[in-house]
């Protein structure tokens, strides 16, 4: 009887976190979410989540909280990325290839007749020793793959590593049916948002899929470090880094207003009536989610108006505090306005803006090369407390190691 409350009580709690998957726009925000929220069900250690690109799974998010526990409070696992083709010699494969979960009591003693082998290189090199292991595929209903959740060392109330019961089973498979669906919404909005990017790509080489993606990583860390220093309440984390994760994608979708004679100018730089025109994208970006039906069309709105805007209100700021209503694209002059400066600009504008600035001095331009990572990082901290946040400039450094990462995750087509 006992077991039965208990088992009722974890469906009440999973419906509850059903509900808040369904509201989660970003893909990656979700899937991290889902990979979290399934190891909370069952009190799994660790875990992984996996997506399928082409005829490969690639990793999204891992998860350790043993590892973890070794770190500095605030501080996070590496970020990893690798990929491995679909197929049976490997686990995550094993269960993509045949649309099967696959419940592994101890992986160090899978039987010699199995097909797929568990390799024990990165327990070594990490110190760690895996365990108990469910890997299950997150499938739609029309049978299409999205990827494979991998959990590893379940735990009972005293911590000892346990096998994935029956119990553990049940939960995992109600709760996968609610995360791929949250997963197929999310999925849609996801290609709803690369349409409007690939308008912007079009328009302007800089804003490169691979741009717009880092400077929206990097969003997500600075702001994830940002919320741990002021102790940002949970529940208020998830809502803002969704939107955030999203809208920082927009910061220059308003270049699709300017014209290619500036837009796609090398040598010389603009003229100062060319650039007055250029910082007209601003408004323009804004432009395109008014009236503002939604957080993230509010969100997208600050980012794309205010990322720009220096902490110091400093002259080379802009567009400062305007109404987007003044400003028409026929005319395409920026008008004069009161400056904007210090947390006056929303905090998603001053995220971005140190992340849009970091990717642009550390990637090549039509107009300059690139900056090395040691000379971009020392110029947006000298620039703390003038162009910048100065706390937004202190989250960024401390998340230095993951910022190179996401470089090396998203590299130009050139690098």
């Amino acid at each position: 009887m006992n077991t039965e409350i208990k088992i009722d009580e974890k469906l009440q709690k999973i419906v509850q976190i059903e509900r808040e998957l369904g509201e989660i726009q970003d893909v990656d925000v979700l899937l991290e979410r889902i990979l979290t929220e399934t190891r909370r069900i069952v009190n799994a250690d660790a875990g992984s989540i996996y997506v399928v690109e082409g005829n490969k799974l690639k990793i999204k998010y891992g998860q350790n909280d043993t590892h973890l526990k070794e770190m500095a409070p605030g501080e996070k696992l590496p970020y990893t990325v690798f990929s491995f083709p679909i197929n049976e010699k490997q686990i995550c494969g094993y269960v993509a290839l045949t649309g099967q979960p696959l419940n592994i009591q101890d992986c160090y003693r899978i039987p010699e007749e199995a097909p797929y082998k568990f390799n024990k290189n990165t327990d070594l090199t990490t110190d760690y020793r895996t365990k108990s292991m469910y890997t299950f595929p997150l499938k739609m209903a029309s049978g299409k793959l999205l990827g494979v959740l991998q959990i590893i060392n379940a735990k009972d109330s005293e911590g000892n590593v346990i096998s994935f019961g029956e119990e553990a089973v049940l939960l995992i498979d109600h709760f996968s049916q609610s995360a791929v669906q949250a997963l197929q919404h999310a999925y849609l909005t996801s290609n709803m948002v690369k349409r409007m990017l690939k308008m912007a790509e079009f328009r302007d080489p800089k804003e490169t899929y691979p741009h717009v993606e880092r400077v929206s990583s990097y969003s997500l860390e600075i702001y994830d470090r940002w919320a741990f220093n002021h102790n940002i309440p949970l529940e208020e984390m998830h809502k803002y880094r969704d939107n955030l994760k999203i809208a920082a994608k927009f910061h220059d979708v308003g270049k699709v207003g300017i014209s290619d004679v500036i837009l796609k100018k090398a040598f010389p730089r603009f003229t100062d009536e060319e650039r007055n025109i250029m910082k007209g994208h601003t408004i323009i970006g804004a432009q395109l989610f008014e009236p503002p039906e939604s957080s993230l069309d509010v969100m997208s709105q600050e980012i794309s108006l205010h990322h720009h805007d220096r902490w110091d209100g400093g002259p080379t700021g802009y567009p400062g505090n305007i109404k987007i209503t003044d400003f028409s694209i026929k005319e395409g002059v920026l008008p004069q306005a009161p400056v904007l400066k210090g947390k006056d600009i929303p905090l998603s504008a001053r995220i971005v803006a140190v992340a849009d600035v970091f990717d642009a001095l550390s990637h090549k331009r039509c107009y300059k090369e690139s900056w090395t990572l040691d000379d971009s990082f020392a110029e947006i901290q000298d620039n703390a407390g003038t162009q910048f946040d100065p706390e937004i400039v202190l989250a960024f450094m401390q998340v230095r190691d993951r910022i190179c990462s996401i470089q090396l995750a998203y590299p130009d087509e050139e690098d």
